[in-house]
């Protein structure tokens, strides 16, 4: 199975308003045009499509190959490992979660850590995105894979989710709280979660500690047509909004590994001097926060 293989169906996806102001309008017009190779050649090794990057360290056995050809797999196929590896880390923060639950992915991409939840804990999972062609692509992996009657994406706004208050046992950001206020949305998490559920978040996020966002931060901004927030904005607005931090957990040594390997591969960007760079100097930072809905 390949990207080929996934052709819309507009009857996939639910008919749910979804960009709200013209900047959400722009973001999911940057991602209805998106087919980086980097996501899409990623996916391809095993049909699951993430929107982020990797964690942990280079099997070098993985990458040993002679020939040049064979290398490229193998190095495609380890990077893939790693961004699939961050996606477990993010659903082990989740906990427990019975198989009659709801937990929602917000800004679900192509929907690989949806499918992920779902084989993990059986349950059902929702994922939301301005990107109507995101949702398509999901909603038809998930046909694909007999399980549309437990996954499913839907093309609307973060701030503004269509599930009922109380009503979701956990939910989670995976590099997507960037495009939004974070006090609006983490009001919205904290709306939809019941009374002990959990939110997780893994973000990059620019460090106080060095003052104001670097001249890397702001070229990772302008390159994808995001916000970057501080590690501190996250934290008080999770506290202005009854999310309590179970765990925040420094992830910047353990996905430096992935970008100096992706910085060697043939899907490079441009963008990865300025992560490498960033992370290095201590302006830019990796984590992971969840935290439980009092």
């Amino acid at each position: 199975m390949t990207t080929t293989d996934l052709i819309a169906d507009p009857n996939t996806t639910a008919e749910i308003p979804g960009p709200a102001t013209p900047y959400q309008d722009d973001i999911a017009r940057y991602w209805d045009q998106e087919a980086r190779p980097v996501n899409l050649r990623l996916g391809d090794v095993d049909g699951l499509y993430h929107h982020h990057y990797g964690i942990g360290e280079i099997d070098r056995a993985a990458i040993a190959a002679s020939d040049e050809g064979d290398r490229e797999k193998q190095v495609i196929a380890e990077l893939h490992r790693l961004e699939s590896a961050q996606a477990d880390v993010l659903l082990d923060h989740l906990g427990q979660v019975p198989g009659d639950a709801t937990l929602v992915d917000a800004g679900c991409g192509r929907g690989g850590s949806m499918i992920m939840a779902h084989q993990r804990f059986g349950c059902r999972v929702e994922g939301v995105t301005l990107s109507a062609k995101q949702a398509e692509f999901a909603n038809q992996r998930a046909q694909q894979l007999g399980i549309d009657r437990s996954v499913r994406s839907r093309v609307c706004n973060m701030l503004d989710m269509p599930f009922e208050t109380g009503q979701v046992a956990g939910s989670w950001n995976n590099e997507s709280s960037m495009y939004v206020d974070l006090d609006d949305l983490f009001a919205e998490h904290s709306r939809i979660l019941a009374v002990g559920g959990r939110y997780v978040t893994i973000t990059g996020c620019w460090n106080p500690v060095y003052g104001q966002p670097s001249k890397w931060v702001s070229q990772i901004n302008a390159h994808f047509e995001c916000n970057i927030h501080s590690r501190r904005e996250y934290l008080r607005a999770m506290a202005d909004n009854r999310l309590v931090p179970q765990a925040v957990i420094d992830l910047t040594p353990a996905t430096l590994p992935y970008w100096e390997l992706r910085a060697t591969s043939s899907l490079v960007t441009g963008i990865e001097e300025a992560f490498l760079s960033s992370y290095k100097d201590g302006s830019f930072q990796y984590v992971l926060i969840a935290a439980d809905r009092v």
